[in-house]
């Protein structure tokens, strides 16, 4: 038998300049997601079967992202167990980035196996998406022709660059790769070789020798 937590305090979510048109805001952070109330950080519990395990790196990335971008999933709490069924990433980003309050969803579940099974299926179900490496790298060529910070995308900054076709070097900015073209002669001797490199380099080109 899975064991209860008790159920976390909420409040109503601070409705910080409504006139303004502004978000609401939970802990200096703005709240773009549904969600049904804003809950303590420090009473959230997470389920301890949770199977998907969060790096300190993923974490951290997350953390950047909603500090960025503000909220733009909730976390979603059983009503039956008290327990994170959904969210266990953002709780761990939260308490990263010492905020008090997070947006909350309560959610309904008729069983422990009903519960268990979401938990195992919001896990699983992005594994399984193929992802587009032609599209993405559409997408990031978009964002590039803008300010917009390309970390925030999850993408490493190899990654991005590699979608780009650009090279990062660790003294220089990034750039592009030019292109080269080349042709490869067999000679049938080394005389043959450096006769071939003399007359090639007269005429302009950039040549070198290979040995194989």
């Amino acid at each position: 038998m899975q064991p209860t937590a008790s159920k976390p305090p909420i409040s109503e979510p601070r409705r910080n300049g409504a006139r303004s048109g502004r978000p609401l805001e939970a802990s200096g952070i703005a709240v773009y997601c549904a969600h049904k109330r804003l809950a303590d950080v420090a009473t959230l519990q997470p389920n301890p079967r949770n199977p998907n395990q969060h790096g300190d790196k993923q974490v951290a990335l997350l953390a950047k992202i909603i500090r960025a971008q503000g909220w733009r999933s909730s976390i979603v709490v059983s009503t039956r167990s008290g327990f994170v069924v959904k969210g266990h990433g953002r709780l761990a980003a939260a308490k990263l980035l010492k905020v008090e309050q997070v947006p909350v969803d309560m959610q309904d579940y008729g069983s422990e196996a009903e519960e268990l099974a979401d938990m195992i299926a919001d896990n699983r179900i992005a594994e399984l998406a193929d992802l587009s490496t032609e599209a993405i790298s559409a997408l990031v060529a978009d964002l590039d022709q803008t300010d917009f910070d390309l970390s925030l995308t999850a993408l490493s900054q190899e990654e991005i660059s590699q979608m780009l076709g650009k090279v990062v070097s660790e003294d220089e900015p990034t750039q592009f790769i030019p292109e080269k073209w080349g042709v490869l002669v067999e000679c049938a001797t080394e005389m043959d070789q450096k006769h071939l490199l003399k007359k090639l380099s007269k005429e302009g080109l950039q040549c070198r020798a290979l040995v194989s």
